[in-house]
């Protein structure tokens, strides 16, 4: 899609090469940290900080938390780095390419609030399913398939299944 440049903002990178740079920041990743990418791993020591702030006997006894906040605080982690990096880089990146403003995309055709509850429902249950397979898109998805793992691939193909299934009920295709 062409975009006029006096509307002063900076077309998209080509799909190539975002995958290129995309490749070359995994490899960098592993080589540099030992680790891949991933996000859910923070979500998860988000939340044992503070259930430590505000119940720390129960995370502490908690099987699940309790071994991230043993002795020390949860959140001085790589991954937590790596998330506000993304985060501050993204930002970043879409105010220097005049792409930067609050949206709800899909809003015109579903409805505000309608669009809005799809989305936290659907935000949900990726990131519920992130822990139960023990990796998010970036970590199990990118970094497993990068490493040639096969739950690397099995759940990508899952995750995309799922996710035009449900798109086309959504939208009351099926």
């Amino acid at each position: 899609m062409k975009i006029p440049a006096q509307c002063g903002v900076k077309p998209f990178w080509s799909p190539w090469l975002a995958g290129l740079a995309l490749g070359l920041i995994l490899l960098l990743t592993f080589v540099l940290t030992g680790h891949g990418l991933g996000a859910t791993g923070f979500t998860t020591r988000l939340a044992a900080w503070i259930g430590v702030e505000v119940a720390p006997a129960a995370t502490e006894a908690n099987r699940y938390l309790g071994g991230m906040v043993e002795g020390a605080n949860p959140l001085p982690s790589w991954i937590t780095w790596q998330v506000l990096g993304v985060v501050i880089g993204g930002a970043f990146a879409a105010w220097r390419s005049g792409r930067f403003r609050v949206q709800l995309d899909g809003a015109r055709t579903l409805g505000t609030p309608r669009r809005a509850a799809m989305a936290l429902i659907g935000g949900l249950l990726a990131g519920f399913g992130a822990r139960i397979s023990a990796g998010c898109t970036s970590g199990l998805g990118l970094s497993g398939a990068a490493v040639l793992s096969l739950a690397g691939f099995a759940f990508l193909v899952a995750f995309f299944a799922v996710g035009l299934i449900v798109s086309r009920i959504v939208r009351g295709v099926v």
